[in-house]
Formats: structure tokens, C-alpha cells, sequence
């Protein structure tokens, strides 16, 4: 098929303004807008593309998630979230994530049997905690250990041997959750529980946050497969903030400890892996299922700076298809624990306003993954600030993929956006005494 190119005028700044058009090629993937390259543009013509926020930018090529906001549709490597949240795994999908396909039976024992024996973190790790304050955010430590862990497995820093970067991805996949785990129960004062190897993957997670060694931890089988759906939910999202953060931290050739540590200092904001904390921070404002009428007005002003946290999102413009997987898990959850919580109460009845409001409905602001993984963490009993980092052990996976393909991709370069200059022009320096 002949390339595509598309044509823009060039104003040229002559002495007598002459117009000119430039081609630039139009480059298609599989599915989704083809993009305009415009990687010789400053080579060629020493102008740049202005874009705040790289909403309109394609920074890379890739195959591992597609995302169409339009029509509500997340895919993994062509697999639908819904087929993947309801009848696999997690393991499975980061497997999926990090290979290109679905593992045989063989493939996927043995990748569960490496994930599975190194949970374990090295005793000098453990020390780490103590360092920190007890009242410290989860995601703080959790940052300041995953970087941490750059300083002891040596054997896995080198990013051009492919061998290496498996033992590293494999490495991070199984200690993030032991590294979460341990940041809640320090918090708490509680002590830690290692792993145990009998366990599923969301299974063990669920002892390290809620066991205790003075008894059997017996993991709820229900809690159990709505934890691996909320893992699965979160493992990848395309490019978004803390996934770039990675990819560019890795552009540089950072060891890959590092490159996770910062995504999850970018997906730390409140605009990102915080929203499901601002959900329960809304259910505490409006305070009563009484008050949730005013609360709905309010958030229909458009002068009063109050919104529903938890509904609509900003690439979804319908359904967040994550959330009709995990709306199904939350109710189930809660009717488990049969938990007679005000506050849950107060949730439920929040979503069933909103959805029977004409406004929500025409503007299309349903409740998103953040409003259920926030409602399913807090019935679990797990506190506000911890859910970033529950959102961050979901995320690893897709991290490590990202990180992964942008290694092996021969046309990734170190990341340097550019920029449009606004300050002062070339000055003269003026010593201080004559100022």
C-alpha cells in the first residue's frame, strides 16, 4: 500500500512572504487514529509541535493495550477486560502483558512457580521499614523499597541482557504485593507475615495484609477472586501518567527498580492512582444519605467547584467497561461481609441516584473502577491511604510489560520533549553594586 502523507502550509518569512507545504507521513496501527509523523519536522524546518500534556502525541508504538473511550472498550494484547476479569487470572494476564499470548498450562505452572518463589524479600529489605515513620503514606515507602531493591539484586541491573530483564520482571511481579503488604502492616504496627507458597497470588496477598501469626489466616474465596479482579482491572492502561513516567525513566537506561519506584511517584497524584482515594474522602463531605440530593446538585453547577469523585472519566465518554466487571465483585463482596457500614450505605445509594439522574445519564458520567475498588478496599477494612498502593501492585504488571517493550523497540530514544520558550531574551548581566 502506497505511504499516506498529509499537507501543511508553511508560512516562510521572507522579505516577501512566500507560502509553502510541507508532507508529513501518516503512520496507521491496527486499530485506533493514525497519527502524523513528525519526527524530521525540526530537522527540516526548525519548528516544533506544541501539545501541553501530550493528549494529542503518540510518544511510541506499541502492542500491548488499546483503549477506544468512545465506545467503552479496553483490550490486552486483543483480549477484552471482560473476557480476561471473568474467566482469568491475574498471573495470566501479566503472563499475557509480558508475552504477547495466553500461557499453555505448561507455561503458565511454570510461571506461577517462579513468581510464587521469589515473594520472599531479603531480610536486610525488611530493615528498611523501620526507618520510616509509622504515619507515613504506604506509597511512600513503598517507593523508597521498590528503589531500594536496586542495591541488593545486582544480578539483575544489566538492560541489555534480556536474561537479566526477566529475572528483574519476574523479581518485581512478586515482591511489589510483599512490599505493600508490609508497608500497611507497619502502619498499623502489626507484624509482618511472609508468604506462603500454597497460596494464589491474590490469595497471599490477602494473608500478608490481614493474617497474623498467632493464627490460620483462611482466605475467603469470594474476597479472594474480587482482589485478583481488582488486580486485573488495574495491570495496564495504555499511556498514561505513571506508565510514561516509567517509560521515560527507562528511556535513560535506569535500572528497572527504579523505573517502577518512579511510576509510582507519579501514580501517587490525586488525578491519577489517587481518585479512588477521593471517593471515600467525597462519601465523608456529603456525610449522609440525606444529603445526597444537595451533593448531586452541586455537582451539576457549574459554579460550584464540588464533583462527584468516582464518576465519568477522561478517556472513557461511556462506560468504563472496568467498572461494569467490578460492580458485580463489590456487590458480592459486601453482601459476604455483611457489613452494616453507614458509609457503604451511603455509597450504594450515591450510585443509585446518579444512574437514575437524566444529567449523569446524557453526560455520560457512570461510576468509574476508582468509585467500586474504593468501595470493595474499605469493606476489606483497608485504609484510605492504602489504596494507591493496592492500585500500584495491580499496575506492576503493566508497568514491567511497557518497560519491557520499550527496551526491545529500536526506535526508542531518551525522552526529551520540547518546549515553547516565553521567558526574557539574551540580557546583560549587571554586577550586584549597581543594581
Amino acid at each position: 500500500m502506497a505511504q499516506e502523507f498529509i499537507g501543511i502550509d508553511e508560512m516562510v518569512n521572507n522579505p516577501q512572504p512566500e507560502t509553502k507545504s510541507l508532507r508529513l507521513p501518516v503512520l496507521k496501527g491496527t486499530l485506533g487514529p493514525s497519527v502524523v509523523d513528525v519526527r524530521d519536522l525540526y530537522k527540516s524546518k526548525k519548528i516544533f509541535t506544541y501539545d501541553p500534556g501530550y493528549t494529542s502525541t503518540a510518544s511510541c508504538t506499541s502492542k500491548i493495550t488499546f483503549i477506544d473511550g468512545e465506545q467503552g472498550q479496553l483490550l490486552h494484547r486483543g483480549y477484552s477486560i471482560e473476557e480476561l476479569a471473568s474467566q482469568s487470572t491475574y498471573l495470566e494476564v501479566a503472563y499475557l502483558l509480558f508475552n504477547g499470548e495466553l500461557p499453555t498450562k505448561d507455561e503458565y505452572a511454570a510461571f506461577e512457580k517462579e513468581i510464587t518463589y521469589h515473594t520472599l524479600l531479603h531480610e536486610q529489605v525488611i530493615h528498611f521499614f523501620r526507618g520510616f515513620r509509622r504515619d507515613a503514606h504506604p506509597v511512600a515507602v513503598m517507593i523508597g523499597v521498590v528503589g531500594a531493591l536496586s542495591s541488593f539484586y545486582h544480578d539483575s541491573l544489566d538492560i541489555q541482557d534480556k536474561a537479566q530483564r526477566d529475572l528483574a520482571s519476574l523479581r518485581l511481579l512478586a515482591k511489589v504485593p510483599t512490599i505493600a503488604a508490609m508497608a500497611f502492616r507497619y502502619s498499623q504496627g502489626h507484624p509482618f507475615m511472609y508468604p506462603q507458597n500454597n497460596l494464589s497470588y491474590a490469595g497471599n496477598f490477602l494473608h500478608m495484609l490481614f493474617g497474623y501469626p498467632t493464627e490460620s489466616y483462611e482466605v475467603d474465596p469470594v474476597i479472594e477472586r474480587a482482589m485478583d479482579q481488582l488486580l486485573i482491572l488495574h495491570a495496564d492502561h495504555e499511556q498514561n501518567a505513571s506508565t510514561s513516567t516509567v517509560r521515560m525513566a527507562g528511556s535513560s537506561g535506569a535500572n528497572p527498580f527504579a523505573c517502577l519506584a518512579a511510576g509510582m511517584a507519579s501514580l501517587w497524584g490525586p488525578a491519577h492512582g489517587g481518585a479512588n482515594e477521593a471517593v471515600l474522602y467525597m462519601l465523608h463531605e456529603i456525610g449522609d444519605k440525606s444529603q445526597i440530593p444537595k451533593y448531586i446538585e452541586k455537582a451539576k453547577s457549574k459554579k460550584d467547584p464540588f464533583r462527584l469523585m468516582g464518576f465519568g472519566h477522561r478517556v472513557y465518554k461511556n462506560y468504563d467497561p472496568r467498572a461494569a466487571v467490578l460492580r458485580e465483585s463489590c456487590h458480592k463482596v459486601l453482601e459476604v461481609l455483611g457489613i452494616d457500614d453507614p458509609l457503604l450505605e451511603l455509597a450504594l445509594e450515591l450510585e443509585k441516584m446518579a444512574l437514575e439522574d437524566e444529567y449523569f445519564l446524557e453526560k455520560k458520567l457512570f461510576p468509574n473502577v476508582d468509585f467500586y475498588s474504593g468501595l470493595i478496599f474499605k469493606a476489606l477494612g483497608i485504609p484510605t491511604p492504602m489504596f494507591t498502593a493496592l492500585f500500584a501492585v495491580g499496575r506492576t504488571a503493566g508497568w514491567i510489560a511497557q518497560w519491557r517493550e520499550m527496551l526491545e523497540d529500536p526506535e526508542t530514544k531518551i525522552g526529551r520533549p520540547r518546549q515553547l520558550y516565553k521567558g526574557e531574551k539574551l540580557r546583560t548581566y549587571v554586577p550586584i553594586v549597581k543594581r
